[in-house]
């Protein structure tokens, strides 16, 4: 049954990554941004590292900016003694330098305590830190600001693209929580892999993956080398790799550049294909498994669209699973045996002349009217057997049968996380009388005491049993999209949609009240301690971390009104300080403690943030952001309020008669 139910579902699906490979390969946007590649490695270790220019000369054409990796690659070879663990090492973006200028990639860092935090290889990330301080570069980011842009690179100057690329949708989005992504593409060709896991994820929470275009030729080690363990990588062939793209004559001038060029020729060709083969196969088994019991050796993992090229064509993936699994397949698969191996320099320098024959490739095809020769059961068969000759793998490769099967993995897993969420939608609206139930129980007593306080007392029973009832469910689906959320069973972007976001601000706000009155009708402020700091819920604080990021909060006190322009005409539908109870209730047995305190300092202290609670509060009913119910006659807000003032007279009394 599940099988048949597989196929239906398959029959009804499209592979449409040889669609989107012919797209780009048939577009002319490879192409320019190879040519604005080539002059800046024409500029050789002299240039300042980018050369930038319009992209077809029209006004509505975006700017393109190339980078050489010539400089990073120079400096790692002056070095020296470097090995890989050293030169290619993960380094945290949460240091001074770098945490400013990625701000938001290292706010998406997972809350758990066992998440790694995001990191880039240290190569790159010294280059770019590099052309940040040139005045140059900071004179161009203030020309192209607001504009399309385009940035790419070849080697590891392409590595260097990507991270001024998310420098850059970092900076715009920072500006504006509200604005989307600036129209920002990034292009590399043959560029090594970049970041960690956890920058893959916070690329794609940030929904950043579609600005990334990475072009892979099928027999290229630099993209896939960094797949092996740091310290076996040979750095020469990364280094060597990118200064063999300098003219000739500067080649000559450099000795340096003699020296690594010479170990790279000396480099053993088949034994550098067994290495990269041997550990790219284990990090795409990896990817099949939930939670592998060994991890591969190396942190890195791709991020954004890879286009897989040969000279058969293009094939591009957005899955950073899939692209694992077919960077290790396309390089497995041999070409025929007449053909002769491929030496990895021309694999590496091959980009110029795949950009401009794939698209006469693809017409050729087409006008020959090339078919799948081997029958296939469904359109999406098809699909899958034109990306695998696109990509370089032929029917009869060992590899063709795995490959085949990844892309079709890739696609039912790349679906499920939508599919969950919009499970997960209907769910909520079955849940929602939940919440309409909660919001009677609240209308019932807003003339009165409130709902708070009638929650805390239990008055009327049977109503408090039913809310107590609708209370516990609601929070029961809420930590079941946090666990969804957390296991990755939902999209990377979920916290940031509109819908959930407003849907679990809105809980939280009629909710939390009632779970307050919980927290302090049992006495758990006296045995675990204050509930703002000891008793709060997970997912109020996650929700709090949410409606933050959506640009609603006042990050000072966490007052969730801080960006309404228009004064209210009445009172607020819900209290928008969700912790306001507990400042109540905290501010009562402030006051209770005042009346009887012998210590001055004490008293002065107690006072003090009394004066605070006084001040946060007036401006809230003030400013009507509070429901009617904070002002019911029977509130405790109103019963501190009476505390208060009659605590202020005393206080008021006592200093007059000290004065005499």
């Amino acid at each position: 049954m599940e099988d048949a139910s597989r196929g239906e579902e398959e029959n009804s699906m499209f592979e449409t990554s040889h669609v989107l490979g012919a797209l780009l390969a048939s577009s002319p946007l490879l192409a320019r941004a190879w040519d604005r590649c080539a002059a800046a490695a024409d500029g050789g270790a002299s240039s300042l590292g980018f050369v930038h220019g319009g992209g077809g000369g029209g006004e509505g054409e975006p700017v393109c900016v190339a980078f050489s990796g010539v400089q990073a690659a120079l400096s790692a070879a002056a070095g020296g003694g470097g090995g890989g663990a050293e030169i290619f090492k993960p380094v945290g973006l949460r240091g001074d330098a770098a945490g400013r200028l990625f701000a938001p990639l290292v706010a998406a860092e997972p809350e758990d305590a066992g998440g790694e935090p995001v990191a880039v290889q240290a190569l790159a990330l010294q280059g770019f830190l590099r052309l940040c301080g040139s005045p140059e570069f900071q004179v161009l980011l203030n020309q192209i600001r607001g504009k399309a842009v385009v940035f790419t690179g070849h080697s590891l100057g392409g590595a260097i693209a990507a991270l001024v690329a998310l420098h850059y949708l970092c900076t715009s989005s920072s500006s504006s929580a509200f604005a989307p992504a600036p129209p920002v593409l990034c292009v590399t060709f043959g560029s090594p892999l970049l970041g960690n896991q956890a920058l893959s994820r916070a690329i794609l929470r940030e929904r950043w993956a579609g600005n990334f275009c990475h072009v892979v030729s099928q027999h290229d080690v630099v993209p896939r080398l960094l797949f092996c363990p740091l310290n076996v990588i040979p750095v020469h062939i990364v280094v060597g790799m990118q200064l063999h793209q300098l003219p000739v004559r500067a080649r000559r001038a450099a000795g340096v550049v003699a020296t690594v060029t010479a170990r790279m020729a000396d480099t053993n060709q088949e034994s550098l294909r067994q290495l990269i083969q041997e550990h790219a196969g284990e990090a795409a088994i990896e990817q099949k498994l939930a939670a592998p019991e060994i991890p591969s050796g190396s942190p890195y993992r791709p991020f954004g669209a890879y286009v897989l090229c040969s000279p058969d064509g293009a094939a591009c993936v957005d899955n950073p699973t899939a692209a694992v699994q077919m960077l290790y397949a396309t390089f497995a698969a041999r070409r025929a045996p007449e053909t002769g191996a491929v030496p990895p320099e021309a694999a590496h320098s091959c980009y110029g002349d795949l950009v401009l024959s794939m698209p006469h490739h693809l017409l050729l095809k087409r006008r020959l009217g090339a078919t799948v020769t081997a029958p296939a059961a469904s359109n999406y068969d098809v699909g899958i057997s034109i990306a695998l000759e696109a990509s370089g793998i032929t029917g009869e490769a060992t590899e063709a049968a795995p490959a085949r099967q990844w892309l079709k993995t890739s696609k039912r897993v790349g679906r499920s996380p939508s599919l969950n969420c919009a499970s997960l939608a209907t769910r909520l609206g079955r849940i929602t009388p939940c919440r309409a139930q909660i919001e009677w129980y609240k209308a019932l007593f807003d003339a009165n005491t409130g709902y708070y306080d009638a929650f805390k007392q239990r008055l009327s029973p049977k109503k408090f049993s039913k809310a107590n009832m609708y209370r516990i469910k609601l929070a029961q689906f809420w930590d079941g999209v946090l666990s969804m959320l957390d296991t990755s069973q939902l999209p990377y972007d979920f916290h940031r949609r509109a819908k959930w976001v407003n849907a679990a601000h809105f809980y939280q706000l009629l909710v939390e009240p009632l779970d307050i009155a919980h927290y302090h009708r049992n006495n758990l402020h006296r045995t675990r301690g204050s509930y703002i700091t000891h008793g709060r819920e997970r997912r109020y604080e996650l929700f709090d971390k949410w409606w933050k990021q959506k640009g609603c909060t006042d990050p000072s006190t966490g007052d969730t009104s801080a960006t309404t322009t228009a004064r209210r005409s009445k009172f607020a539908g819900l209290t928008q300080d969700p912790c306001f109870w507990a400042r109540v209730e905290e501010a009562r047995e402030q006051t209770e403690s005042a009346k009887s305190e012998r210590d001055m300092t004490l008293l002065a202290r107690m006072l003090e943030d009394l004066h605070k609670f006084e001040r946060h509060s007036s401006e809230l009913v003030e400013s009507k952001e509070v429901s009617i119910d904070v002002v019911a006659p029977q509130s405790s807000y109103s019963l501190w309020v009476k505390e208060w003032n009659e605590l202020k007279l005393r206080e008021e009394v006592r200093t007059i008669l000290f004065q005499f």
